[in-house]
C-alpha cells in the first residue's frame, strides 16, 4: 500500500517564475526507505516542505497516509515526523527541555512514545542538561531525530540529515533509520551523498527539479549501458584534458585518485584498455593504468545528468 504518492507536483517561485520542481510523480509505499538523491537545487527540500505541508504547490497533487497536502493539513501534520536541513531546535533549551517540548505539541509525553527513541536517546542522555546549541554535530543530529519521532509518527520525513556530519555519526545515523524502518515507520531521506543512495531500497536521482530515474539502487547500477574504465597518470589534469579528446569517450570525470571514462558500449573491454593506454602514452601521460570499472549510483547520476543537459540546452 502506497504511503505517499505525488502525481505531477510542482513548484514555481518568484516573479521570475523559477521551477523548483518541475512535474513529479512517483509514489512510496508503506514501510519502504525511500530516498531523494541529488545536489543542491535539485529540488528535493521543496518537495519535502510540500509534503510535509509547510508549502503549497503550485500544480499537481500529492497524499501523505491518504490525505491531501491542501486540504488535510491537520491530519498530515500530526502523523509525519520531519527533520529539516538546518538544524532548527531551540539552542537555549536543553536536550530534555526540547524533547519535552515537542511532546506536548503533540499533546503526548516522552515516556508515553520512550520505546521509539530509547535506542537513540541512550546515546545522549548523558548530556541531557547541555543546551542544544553546544552539542555537536552528530548529538544535533540525534536530538533533531527523537524531536520527530516522540510523537509516533508513521512517516518520517529527513532533509539531508548527515550533511556536514563526520563518518562515524554518518554511520551510525543510517544503522538507525534500518531500525526505525523495522518498526514499519516510511522514511523518506534526502541527501546529496551519492554512498549513500545504497543504504535506500529505492531511490530517485534529481536535478532541476525533475526524476532523471527511480529504481532500487542496485538496479539503477546494473542499467548503466556504457563500458566504464578507470584510469589513473602522473597527471590528473592533463589526463581529463586527453580523455576528453579521445575519439570514443562519451564522458569522463576525475573520481577521487582516478579519473572515470565512458565509452561507446559493445566494445571488447582488453581491447580497448590496451589501446587507450597506449593512446594515452603517446599523448605525453606516465605511469598509465586502464582498468574496467564497475559503475556505482554516482556513475548513474553524472550520466543521467549530463544526458538531461543536452537535452535542456537543444
Amino acid at each position: 500500500m502506497e504511503a505517499i504518492t505525488l502525481n505531477a507536483l510542482t513548484k514555481v517561485y518568484g516573479k521570475e517564475k523559477t521551477v523548483a520542481v518541475n512535474e513529479v510523480s512517483f509514489a512510496v509505499e508503506k514501510g519502504e526507505l525511500f530516498g531523494l538523491i541529488g545536489p543542491d537545487g535539485a529540488g528535493k527540500t521543496s518537495i519535502f516542505r510540500m509534503l510535509t505541508t509547510v508549502l503549497l504547490p503550485d500544480g499537481g497533487s500529492a497524499t501523505v497516509n491518504g490525505f491531501d497536502v491542501e486540504k488535510d493539513y491537520k491530519q498530515i501534520r500530526s502523523s509525519v515526523g520531519y527533520m529539516p536541513g538546518k538544524f532548527s531546535l531551540y539552542p537555549d533549551l536543553s536536550i530534555e527541555e526540547n524533547l519535552n517540548f515537542f511532546a506536548t505539541v503533540f499533546n503526548t509525553t516522552v515516556a508515553e512514545n520512550y520505546d521509539l527513541i530509547r535506542d537513540i536517546y541512550v546515546q545522549i542522555e548523558p548530556f541531557k542538561k547541555r543546551r542544544a546549541g553546544k552539542l555537536s554535530g552528530g548529538m544535533k543530529q540525534k536530538l533533531a531525530l527523537c524531536c520527530a519521532l516522540i510523537h509516533k509518527p508513521t512517516v518520517l520525513f529527513l532533509d539531508e540529515p548527515t550533511t556536514g556530519v563526520d563518518p562515524v555519526s554518518r554511520k551510525e545515523f543510517w544503522e538507525m533509520l534500518k531500525r526505525l524502518k523495522a518498526q514499519n515507520i516510511t522514511i523518506v531521506v534526502s541527501t546529496p551523498y551519492m554512498d549513500e543512495a545504497a543504504l535506500c531500497d529505492r531511490i530517485a536521482l534529481m536535478q532541476d527539479g525533475k526524476i532523471l530515474s527511480i529504481d532500487a539502487p542496485e538496479n539503477i547500477s546494473k542499467a548503466y549501458p556504457d563500458s566504464l574504465f578507470a584510469v589513473r597518470a602522473d597527471h590528473m589534469y592533463a589526463l581529463l584534458n586527453n580523455l576528453a579528446r579521445y575519439e570514443k569517450t562519451l564522458n569522463s570525470y576525475a573520481f577521487g585518485e582516478y579519473a572515470h571514462v565512458a565509452l561507446q558500449s559493445g566494445i571488447d573491454e582488453a581491447v580497448e584498455s590496451a589501446a587507450l593506454k597506449s593512446w594515452l602514452e603517446s599523448a605525453g601521460l606516465k605511469d598509465v593504468e586502464v582498468q574496467p570499472a564497475t559503475p556505482d549510483i554516482e556513475d548513474c547520476f553524472i550520466r543521467l545528468a549530463t544526458v538531461h543537459q543536452a537535452a535542456v540546452i537543444k
